[in-house]
């Protein structure tokens, strides 16, 4: 079992090959030597967000988020744009994370993988959810990667070597903020 500070990677999309996918997989490929990386694979099956049932024991799929989260020494997300904001069911995921502390103090960084100009109300939307759950946004690891589907290669992963260049930055920014972070003991 690896010791390596985990980075936890969020899609916000359920499409099967989606490009947000497609770029988290990718960052996977590209991860410091440092850290280890886990694809979240569970938003699919999280309940509907009800406050009644935000206390113990959580939902099975709710505590297995919370429990990654709590593992994880980072996290990084890519989020479609959805009627100019998050996706339902990625805000879901999120809204689960508002009663918990598990992402308090947590280095997050995300990826707007979407065409120029397109991408800033989900953006908006993730920034203010996250100031609620008190997570450390780690603004220089905050990048937008303009894409479309014509750079993602037949095995699923990024082809353009400008892209892939940016997303082994911005995982190397968030590697050093979650370091930092944990010798400052959060």
């Amino acid at each position: 079992m690896s010791t390596l500070p985990v980075i936890l990677l969020l899609s916000g999309s359920l499409r099967s090959g989606s490009t947000n996918e497609s770029v988290l997989r990718t960052a996977r490929t590209l991860a410091p030597g440092r850290v280890r990386t886990v694809l979240y694979d569970g938003l699919a099956t999280l309940p509907h967000f009800n406050p009644d049932d935000d206390q113990d024991p959580l939902p099975t799929p709710v505590a297995g988020l919370r429990q990654a989260i709590e593992q994880a020494a980072g996290i990084l997300i890519c989020t479609p744009e959805y009627a100019g904001t998050l996706p339902g069911s990625f805000k879901n995921l999120l809204d689960w994370t508002v009663g918990g502390t598990e992402i308090c103090d947590k280095p997050v960084a995300w990826v707007n993988a979407a065409a120029q100009g397109r991408g800033h109300g989900a953006e908006a939307t993730l920034r203010a959810v996250l100031g609620y759950t008190g997570a450390d946004i780690v603004e220089a690891a905050c990048v937008h990667l303009p894409m479309d589907r014509g750079t993602v290669g037949e095995d699923g992963l990024l082809t353009d070597p400008g892209v892939r260049r940016q997303l082994g930055d911005v995982l190397g920014l968030l590697a050093a903020s979650s370091e930092r972070s944990a010798a400052a003991g959060r």
